[in-house]
């Protein structure tokens, strides 16, 4: 099969993803496989490549929105069958049996593994997975419409569930790559007023396309305070500017898996009068299938740019320089 590997962790400048012929992998006792449509790329995937997550397993398939049709089962999968769609998101094992596990907390598991990280994700033709973390795909989306639910709509659901949004309420996104255009969607389907701020001209064209009732390059030029806030982008600075702007009571949300160092923050000006600051860590399962549900019932229609495999350097050089509106999405088959 075609893959695109990464050997050494290197600045996407570089084109560090070599395209190789592999074997095709034999799925085992509890897994399913894959026969790889598509896969999207996305900012984490980045951090894994240029090594701003700890190094881990080398070489390794990144990808993990994989999107594909199950062509073969491993002993003991019952779930599941061949011929049915299906996706792999980051989350891909957890113990089941540690305090955090069996309190519905599966995302904070210290055992757990990381697709496209731990082990080889979907920049390939063919792509395994445990089939208890595999999500069939909604029929209400197309292939290149699902794959981008399976991290930047999984992970943006939980960040809008951690920052509290108050039904027809005021949230402010900083940053608008790929999770917060599908937050924007669910936001507005909800009744909310949504503020978006980001650097890219874009990335506000396309906010303001979905609905955003403001969007700028200045929070300080924001109509109102907002009652909730999610920080997408990977910068910390922007952690006391979102606070200055959240209502008494508020919360902030921090969605990335990887940030720059946070300013001091000054408490009076920043967390006075029950401002709260929730962080993100990955995801359960049980996000992500009731994202796929709501966004099936909205219905979400993800903002993409295609490419083809081969070309997933220059797709996540295009994301590091924000020149993409929406999500990429690598097409395998």
């Amino acid at each position: 099969m075609k893959a695109m590997v990464l050997n050494e962790i290197a600045p996407i400048e570089g084109s560090p993803l070599r395209l190789v012929e592999r074997a095709v992998p034999e799925p085992a006792a509890g897994e399913v496989r894959l026969k790889v449509r598509c896969c999207a790329i996305c900012r984490t995937d980045l951090h894994v490549i240029e090594g701003e997550l700890p190094r881990h397993t080398l070489p390794i398939v990144p990808g993990h929105q994989v999107v594909g049709v199950i062509d073969a089962l491993g002993a003991g999968c019952r779930r599941l069958a061949v011929g049915q769609r299906a996706g792999v998101a980051w989350l891909r094992y957890t113990c089941g049996t540690c305090r955090f596990c069996r309190a519905g907390r599966e995302n904070l598991c210290e055992q757990s593994r990381f697709t496209g990280y731990h082990a080889d994700g979907g920049y390939a033709e063919y792509a395994v997975v445990p089939e208890d973390f595999a999500y069939a795909i909604p029929d209400a989306f197309a292939d290149v419409e699902a794959a981008p639910l399976l991290c930047a709509g999984i992970i943006g659901y939980r960040a809008l569930t951690r920052c509290e949004l108050p039904r027809g309420g005021r949230l402010a996104l900083y940053g608008f790559g790929s999770s917060a255009h599908v937050v924007l969607q669910i936001a507005r389907h909800r009744g909310c007023e949504v503020y978006v701020v980001s650097r890219a001209p874009a990335h506000l064209e396309l906010a303001r396309a979905l609905g955003a009732a403001w969007a700028g390059h200045d929070a300080r030029e924001m109509p109102a305070r907002a009652h909730s806030a999610i920080i997408f982008a990977p910068a910390g600075e922007l952690v006391p500017i979102a606070l200055e702007k959240l209502e008494k009571g508020g919360t902030l949300a921090l969605a990335g898996i990887y940030m720059s160092a946070v300013p001091t923050l000054d408490y009076e000006k920043h967390l006075f009068y029950e401002r709260n600051v929730h962080s993100v860590t990955a995801n359960t399962r049980a996000d992500g299938q009731e994202l796929l549900a709501e966004a099936a019932e909205i219905p979400i229609r993800p903002h993409v740019t295609a490419y083809p495999l081969e070309d997933a350097n220059r797709a996540l050089q295009e994301l590091r320089a924000d020149r993409i509106s929406g999500t990429g999405v690598l097409l395998v088959a």
